[in-house]
């Protein structure tokens, strides 16, 4: 190889080597905002006539911060309420790195409503960026917490739970208490930011639980999946509706993201479920 072959040679690996990453970060970061509408249609046992066909939204994991902007998070109210819900169930981890970020994100999520309610759980960066704060300003904006804790749902005479427990890493979830007054014969929706929840649920009475955490894993290789998960079960609970030891959980990739601001293989969901 002479000089200018070897030259013309290099430059162009040089310039692919260049252009590879390039080309996966920008995809990355344009996927990050590509907001996605998962729609799902979930069986839950014992569920009531009243409430069969009714739509449940679920947004989990908005992280709004340095990553995700106030527009962005008005972008997945706007979406929400335009698919018109009965009931609006949210996820934990509201915002991210510092707790200034909580007040704004719960501002626009005031503009959230549903006939049958708006409830919603915490999650470990909830925790970490101002607990007080964050449970301020979700009774500021009408957002029902569920901290270990259901509430009944009626209509026409029948009743459909809502429970929520607390995150995993930094509280307490304690499922007995969150199901206290259903019984037997009663449907139950349960809300956990942290899917991994779901291996020491023994009740039965738990007929779907609703999850975030994983992010979906946020980087997802193909023919491989996410290399981190954040679950002690691996890929289990990345993502999708997961047939746990004693109930149904959905796993959301949630809205927003951690670590890094960008997103492959994976885009940001709500998830829209029409109950069955």
């Amino acid at each position: 190889m002479n000089r200018r072959s070897f030259l013309r040679n290099a430059f162009g690996l040089g310039a692919a080597a260049v252009a590879v990453p390039t080309v996966a970060v920008g995809y990355g970061f344009a996927e990050a905002t590509h907001l996605h509408l998962d729609r799902q249609t979930i069986a839950v046992p014992r569920l009531s006539a009243a409430f069969r066909g009714k739509t449940v939204a679920f947004v989990t994991d908005i992280h709004h911060g340095p990553f995700v902007s106030e527009a962005d998070v008005a972008a997945v109210v706007r979406t929400t309420m335009a698919l018109a819900p009965d009931l609006i169930l949210l996820g934990g981890d509201y915002s991210h790195r510092e707790g200034r970020f909580i007040a704004p994100c719960f501002e626009i999520l005031a503009a959230l409503s549903a006939p049958l309610g708006v409830y919603g759980v915490l999650g470990n960066h909830d925790y970490r960026h101002g607990l007080a704060e964050t449970r301020a300003a979700m009774a500021r904006a009408g957002v029902i917490e569920l901290t270990n804790r259901g509430v009944p749902l009626t209509r026409d005479g029948e009743t459909l739970h809502v429970a929520g427990v607390d995150d995993l890493w930094h509280g307490r979830p304690d499922v007995e208490l969150a199901l206290r007054g259903v019984s037997r014969a009663d449907a139950c929706l349960l809300v956990s930011h942290n899917p991994d929840v779901a291996e020491t649920v023994r009740d039965r009475r738990v007929g779907l639980m609703l999850s975030g955490h994983t992010h979906g894993g946020q980087l997802v290789l193909p023919g491989y999946g996410a290399p981190l998960v954040p679950s002690r079960y691996g890929q289990k609970y990345a993502h999708g509706l997961v047939e746990a030891p004693a109930t149904q959980v959905y796993v959301s990739a949630g809205t927003g993201m951690s670590v890094l601001p960008v997103r492959m293989g994976c885009r940001p969901e709500i998830t829209r479920i029409t109950l069955v």
